[in-house]
């Protein structure tokens, strides 16, 4: 255990400041694709009976009409927000007529990739410009890659807590500065170690035989109807999943917020030659949003985010660089298949002691090296995890996952519970 993480949870550990860990949000979505009686995607428009998927604060849609986004509002306590996804679930599926919802990550029996419906939100400005920035995500990635389903989990500790420890610290520059970068390095922290949190907690190893996805990735038959990776944890978070070639190479640093945020507006603003050449309208009608690496920055997919709620009309981007980070998103999370909204009670405490580990801890600057480091311990995780004696890279040594992640945990957050 580092001195900086000692040092920390005991200033927390006193009495006047130990309430603080009670005061941030916590807040999940989970996405579910409908199908119907057979287990075959619905492609049915999204219910009207559920409201609008443009405006409804807790339900909506993802990529496609069928993918729909189940939303519970911040809440102090995880056990609290569960309740409330319950809730929603409990009244979508009232709703639904002859449907249910898919409880996978990697997605049921698809149709031809043309009759997969793309999100609709209306003909306001708003709602076009969502529909015509999935239309680019169906050219960029395909319509059967943005079927893949997942849970964000929504993280903050409050601000109160932020300042105490600058107060503490002595720390130089402003409180939002502080907050911010103490954020960007829990995602330092977050990128080294979230490797564990796809052994642990991933849940897709196997997908249906007509998944579209990448053909060449070394997958195996498991029967008729379904490959899988023998010591797989997570397809859904390996290359089989949401990439494509203009993201390859594509890291945003994480060293301070200033560089996260230039990174990604330079890749917004970069033409990229094959969405060059197909253009952004044809036959009159707009078929992506403009012809660069991303369209907005929302499109660029990361284990985790930094994240401030926005103002209406204002850009994530913008709202970063002008108020600060917030909380962090984290995306990685499959779904899991044997609970009826997709997480349990366990895994969200296991997460707020995770992160809490992350944000407390020591965060040295990530170079390339490290980097890299971190994106293949990801990777030999997800595609290899439960191999028994499966390696992982630490400081350019080899280190066995079992020995890394017992010692991870035995460091964990004195008081915070991991079960």
């Amino acid at each position: 255990m580092s001195s900086l993480l000692t040092h920390r949870l005991a200033f927390l550990a006193k009495d006047n400041n130990r309430a603080l860990l009670n005061q941030g949000l916590r807040g999940i979505e989970r996405e579910a694709l409908r199908i119907d009686a057979r287990g075959n995607l619905a492609i049915t428009a999204h219910p009207k009976n559920l409201g609008s998927a443009l405006t409804h604060p807790q339900i909506t849609t993802d990529y496609s009409e069928a993918l729909i986004e189940l939303i519970s509002p911040p809440e102090h306590d995880i056990a609290t927000s569960l309740t409330r996804l319950d809730a929603i679930h409990r009244f979508v599926h009232a709703k639904l007529d002859n449907e249910m919802l898919w409880s996978h990550s990697m997605p049921c029996l698809l149709p031809e990739e043309k009759e997969i419906p793309i999100a609709w939100y209306g003909a306001s400005h708003i709602g076009m410009l969502k529909h015509v920035y999935r239309r680019g995500l169906a050219l960029r990635y395909g319509k059967a890659m943005q079927c893949i389903s997942g849970i964000h989990y929504n993280y903050s500790l409050s601000e109160d807590l932020w300042r105490r420890l600058k107060t503490e610290e002595n720390a130089s520059g402003s409180a939002m500065d502080f907050q911010s970068e103490s954020y960007i390095a829990l995602i330092r922290n977050f990128r080294r170690y979230s490797w564990l949190l796809m052994y642990l907690f991933g849940a897709s190893p196997a997908l249906s035989k007509n998944f579209q996805g990448r053909r060449d990735f070394p997958l195996e038959k498991f029967s008729e109807d379904t490959l899988y990776l023998p010591y797989a944890t997570s397809l859904r978070m390996s290359d089989m999943g949401y990439q494509n070639d203009a993201q390859a190479g594509l890291t945003p640093h994480y060293n301070n917020l200033d560089s996260y945020i230039k990174s990604l507006v330079e890749a917004i603003n970069q033409p990229y030659l094959p969405y060059v050449e197909m253009g952004t309208q044809q036959n009159g009608e707009w078929i992506q949003i403009n012809t660069n690496r991303l369209q907005i920055e929302n499109e660029y997919y990361s284990a985790i985010r930094p994240k401030r709620v926005t103002e209406s009309g204002e850009r994530p981007l913008h709202a970063l660089a002008k108020r600060g980070v917030q909380y962090v998103e984290v995306r990685c999370l499959d779904i899991d298949p044997f609970e009826p909204i997709g997480i349990d009670l366990k895994t969200g405490y296991f997460l707020d002691a995770f992160l809490l580990f992350c944000a407390m801890n020591k965060s040295p600057m990530t170079d390339s090296e490290e980097s890299r480091e971190n994106s293949e311990n990801f990777s030999r995780t997800v595609t290899q995890g439960r191999r028994p004696d499966l390696t992982l890279i630490q400081h350019v040594s080899q280190i066995t996952l079992k020995s890394w992640g017992l010692g991870i945990i035995a460091a964990n957050p004195g008081g915070c519970r991991f079960t």
